[in-house]
């Protein structure tokens, strides 16, 4: 009963912070992106659109990934703060089970468990759209979901598709918001 009373009690926090995405019981099963091929997918993406996420604060947020020479892939992360700085931070990303390339297993801190990042779609050179999900003994889970362009900009016609994609698997795309990606001169260097 005690937890049940925290679990309740995390969710309606969450509500009202709306810096996260907390939903009652297990994960779903999205449909991924078939044949995903992880070499095609290295290099710069950048962040269109997003579910709220606690650990995202800036502006021009983009990720860059890069393999590493064990085969693992290299994720840079980096987003331009308002007071002007840039934050970043790395980690590794790796496939678990070869049949299931489009999932990945992605480490920031050795201390915690690693999360999935799930690429649901992408065409490799304009957008792609990837969603993480992580169970919290079938009670309830928190996911993110993002939509990334390989420039700052995407066109309205692929954000639409890629939403109704989201919505198809039950995710509030109305919690989605945009991210700033004007003025990222700064970022050129991150």
């Amino acid at each position: 009963m005690a937890l049940l009373k925290v679990v309740f009690l995390l969710l309606v926090a969450a509500e009202f912070s709306q810096s996260q995405s907390f939903h009652m019981y297990s994960c779903p099963t999205p449909s991924l992106q078939v044949n995903f091929n992880v070499t095609q997918y290295l290099g710069t993406w950048y962040e269109i659109q997003k579910l709220p996420a606690m650990f995202e604060r800036g502006d021009c947020v983009q990720a860059k990934y890069s393999l590493l020479a064990d085969g693992q892939v290299r994720v840079h992360n980096s987003e331009l703060l308002s007071n002007g700085k840039i934050n970043s931070i790395e980690g590794t990303a790796k496939i678990l089970d070869p049949t299931q390339p489009a999932v990945l297993s992605v480490s920031f801190f050795r201390a915690l468990p690693d999360s999935p990042y799930m690429v649901l779609s992408t065409d490799y050179t304009s957008y792609s759209l990837v969603y993480s999900c992580s169970d919290y003994l079938g009670l309830f889970h928190i996911d993110f979901a993002w939509i990334l362009s390989r420039t700052r900009q995407l066109n309205s016609a692929t954000v639409s598709q890629l939403r109704d994609k989201l919505t198809a698997m039950g995710v509030d795309v109305k919690r989605l918001s945009v991210t700033d990606q004007t003025d990222c001169g700064a970022m050129v260097s991150a």
